[in-house]
């Protein structure tokens, strides 16, 4: 049967009308406290058709460390279950509004996206916070099919610049680097849109035309002025702090404390980030290990596809991406680099 026969293909999200809708659920795993040295992991709010998030008597009583990245007094919080809710303990601790912080890195107050906070925290990690800085306004001719950049987003609406690639056409431009906020583009705000979104838009930007992109580069200390990180590739395991298990989160069904992946996971996962990267312009760990975990008991690529689009459906793979995805799950399974 050809690759994609019979596939029901959602409709790509429209960037003016759509809120960004994470994948992952919120927390919801009751008697977490005993976990010494394990990981729990973090939703980034639960989407319309996953669970709601648990009242506050049902949340575990686990207690993190934070700062804010530029330089702070250390602050305690607790009884969050997934990012927008993060960030609002965040700014309770801080007397800041939770719109202020653009993303959060563990364990280092540099705008280190190997350290980025994902779907996870281990339970002895440091959180620092990175909030809003200087806002810039850029005219950038694209001169190139290709601008060279990897997005990500926050969890909770800001889509940020992860990676830039040497010798690009946004590498020649000194003033745009890695952890800037991408707030509009020609004028179209995109506050509240998802990375995969702000890809494709940057991707059919016309060539041999200029546009007009509107950044928000986090508040920097005064070690990390005038520096401009190259964006190195995330790490290629999803797994973070040095606990035995890791808490899943899934946007149909309760949060699941499962056993750390498996050689074969790891080295699928590194290698669907990769081809996510290719395809899409995007880097996203959890969204490569949610596709191998789809993938990895499927007996063909037809059947594989068809639980993306039921699953994924927003995202609308094409078929290519979807048949390369499932000859790296393959390859990954028998040992092939």
């Amino acid at each position: 049967m050809p690759l994609g026969l019979g596939r029901r293909k959602k409709a790509s999200p429209l960037v003016e009308n759509e809120e960004a809708e994470p994948i992952r659920a919120g927390l919801n795993v009751p008697g977490m406290d005993g976990l010494d040295g394990g990981v729990v992991g973090l939703g980034e709010g639960a989407t319309s058709e996953g669970l709601p998030p648990p009242p506050s008597s049902m949340r575990p009583r686990l207690i993190f460390h934070t700062q804010l990245a530029h330089g702070s007094p250390t602050g305690r919080i607790e009884g969050f279950s997934n990012v927008r809710e993060l960030y609002a303990k965040i700014g309770e601790a801080f007397g800041i509004p939770p719109s202020e912080v653009m993303f959060c890195t563990l364990n280092t107050h540099k705008v280190d996206m190997d350290k980025l906070l994902g779907g996870q925290i281990g339970l002895e990690d440091f959180i620092f916070a990175h909030i809003k800085g200087q806002k810039k306004e850029i005219d950038v001719f694209k001169g190139e099919d290709a601008l060279g950049l990897t997005i990500t987003d926050n969890g909770a609406g800001y889509a940020f610049i992860k990676r830039i690639r040497e010798g690009s056409v946004i590498h020649q431009i000194q003033v745009i680097n890695v952890g800037d906020m991408i707030e509009s583009i020609n004028g179209h705000r995109l506050i509240g849109c998802r990375h995969y979104e702000v890809a494709k838009m940057l991707k059919e930007l016309p060539k041999g035309k200029e546009f007009t992109i509107k950044l928000v580069e986090p508040l920097k200390a005064f070690d990390m002025i005038s520096q401009r990180s190259g964006g190195s590739r995330s790490a290629s395991g999803v797994q973070l702090g040095t606990g035995r298990g890791t808490l899943r989160l899934r946007s149909k069904g309760p949060a699941t404390v499962e056993e750390l992946p498996s050689a074969f996971e790891e080295k699928a996962i590194e290698k669907v980030d990769d081809l996510l990267e290719s395809y899409m312009g995007i880097r996203d760990s959890e969204l490569a290990a949610t596709m191998v975990e789809l993938g990895k008991d499927k007996k063909n690529p037809d059947e594989f596809a068809e639980a993306l689009d039921e699953t994924l459906g927003d995202f609308a793979f094409p078929d290519e991406f979807v048949f390369d995805v499932w000859g790296a799950i393959g390859d990954a399974k028998v040992g092939r680099v």
